[in-house]
């Protein structure tokens, strides 16, 4: 590769994570299109990642705080008043994202020098929350041209990241993988010309599974972190509708999470602890298989209390390029894929017995089951393809680099500068 091929440095709060394929299905693609990539993790991951090194953050580095705070502070002082201000005056959603901010503060402070260095020809935060912050001080106090994520989480988990709109009204471009994202990043005052809407993907599309010719009894599959927003109480009772129904079925959740312990309590009182088996997390060719066993995947999806809810679960795609049917609750982003009664059906998560009637329905109608297959797999086809995701990405990356703008200056703010008030 030659010299003067653009770096790109990656920063993720975890990576490679088992529960996060699509972030390395990207690393894939990128460097399947000549990217050369620094990958940074901040919390556990580290190793190696398809030959490239992961860079991990020690946190026994933190103590080294004691002295790169007061000389980054005597560096940089706008940038220290700033961020001191900042703390002062407001108050984080929650403490774990107030700790968050503070790991990615702690990286950028740690990491300044050796970025000083060998600095990477672009800094891409791959979250709003932690790297995203780390991105912004590294610009802040040495000019490092960057450009952030921002995804469901970082937008409504108990409001949204604390210092979002701070980080990324400054970055020379803003990803986030859904048009649902994308409004909410608008509602926030950031420029929509920065604001890119680009999915995740697939690095390879499957076979497509031939479709049951019985499909009595039902089998279905549920993919999905056992946490409030992804509404698996709600879907636990569907289940017991349509046992009181007379519906045959077989169902299974896959993945794990606070909620296991509960849930499975919930199965029991409902009557429906035979029918529906917890998995427990599987890795992601065992979730493939999952996807090949069932008829149909239920996505019941939900406003958690805290706010947080679901972006466009990468499961859905995935079940749509392998022949599976998808019923889905329109929450969220999930019909930016599903569109009811074109490529898969959209039921309110709240009325059991309408999933029971489209779940009828799919069990019985061939042709309507054919009918949803192909446009779902034309619909993944068009739409979520990794390489050429990943293509889109890079030429931001490298408009980025080539053309910085406001939010990718090659200098920030200068030593005199007055910090912006918070708000």
């Amino acid at each position: 590769m030659p010299p003067s091929e653009p770096v790109i440095a990656l920063l993720y709060t975890t990576f490679p994570k088992p529960t996060e394929t699509f972030l390395q299905r990207e690393v894939v693609a990128l460097r399947a299109r000549g990217a050369k990539l620094r990958l940074y993790s901040m919390w556990g991951g580290g190793g190696t990642f398809r030959g490239i090194p992961v860079a991990r953050f020690n946190k026994w580095r933190l103590l080294t705080l004691l002295w790169l705070i007061p000389y980054e502070g005597w560096r940089r002082p706008q940038v220290l008043r700033q961020l001191l201000h900042g703390l002062a005056t407001r108050r984080a959603p929650s403490w774990l994202n107030f700790w968050e901010n503070m790991l990615g503060a702690g990286f950028a402070c740690i990491y300044a020098r050796s970025f000083r260095r060998d600095p990477p020809t672009l800094v891409h935060a791959a979250w709003g929350g932690a790297p995203a912050t780390a991105a912004w001080i590294l610009w802040r106090i040495d000019g490092h041209r960057y450009s952030a994520a921002a995804h469901a989480y970082d937008l409504f988990e108990h409001g949204g990241d604390w210092w979002l709109r701070d980080k990324l009204e400054h970055a020379a471009f803003i990803h986030t993988s859904t048009e649902m994202g994308r409004s909410a990043l608008l509602t926030r005052g950031l420029a929509a010309d920065r604001i890119v809407c680009i999915r995740r993907g697939l690095d390879r599309l499957p076979a497509v599974q031939p479709l049951r010719a019985s499909r009595s009894p039902l089998q279905l599959v549920a993919v999905a972190r056992l946490v409030a927003k992804k509404g698996l109480d709600q879907q636990l009772r569907i289940y017991a509708a349509l046992r009181s129904a007379g519906v045959p079925f077989a169902a299974r959740i896959c993945g794990d999470g606070p909620l296991r312990a509960e849930l499975e309590r919930l199965a029991g009182r409902l009557g429906v602890a035979a029918d529906v088996t917890f998995t427990g997390h599987l890795p992601q060719h065992e979730i493939w298989s999952q996807l090949a066993w069932a008829d149909v995947l239920l996505h019941t999806g939900v406003i958690a209390p805290s706010g947080d809810r679901d972006g466009l679960p990468n499961v859905i795609p995935e079940a749509m390029a392998i022949g599976t049917l998808v019923v889905t609750s329109p929450t969220a982003g999930t019909t930016e894929a599903v569109a009811d009664g074109k490529n898969g059906l959209v039921v309110p998560v709240e009325d059991p017995a309408a999933w029971v009637a489209a779940l009828r329905r799919l069990s019985a109608d061939d042709v309507l089951a054919e009918r949803l297959r192909g446009a779902a797999r034309a619909w993944v086809e068009e739409n979520f393809d990794a390489h050429r995701n990943a293509g889109r990405l890079l030429e931001h990356f490298h408009q980025a680099i080539a053309a910085p703008g406001p939010g990718a200056a090659a200098q920030p703010p200068g030593p005199q500068a007055e910090p912006k008030p918070a708000g």
